[in-house]
């Protein structure tokens, strides 16, 4: 039985996280581009937050969307990497770009196995 999103608690968690940030609604909304009264409404639990907004606010906010999901402290908060590997890999050539691939990879199954 797949079990359903409670809205209402995201909502709870999202403005939690916001006024941790000391944000306003008002200011996020600026900051995605979207109504204050979007944000007023997902944090009401209004309005279904789709899982790529939730991932939008979670990097302004700057929180995993697992742990608003989840309700987990623990949850490792967001680190908006995406645009600076795009800037780099597009700098680098081709043979720069299989490096970081292969040095990236090590880093990974280290990083596994010592955690295990």
């Amino acid at each position: 039985m797949a079990s359903s999103l409670d809205y209402k608690i995201i909502g709870e968690r999202l403005q939690k996280a916001r006024k941790s940030q000391k944000m306003t609604q008002e200011q996020l909304a600026e900051s995605l581009g979207i109504s204050n009264a979007s944000i007023s409404r997902i944090e009401r639990g209004d309005l279904k937050v789709g899982l790529p907004r939730l991932y939008k606010i979670c990097e302004k906010l700057n929180i995993s969307a697992g742990s608003i999901l989840t309700g987990s402290p623990t949850a490792q908060p967001t680190v908006p990497l995406d645009s600076e590997f795009q800037e780099l890999l597009s700098n680098s050539s081709f043979s720069e770009q299989k490096m970081i691939y292969e040095i990236a990879k090590t880093v990974i199954k280290v990083n596994k196995e010592f955690n295990s």
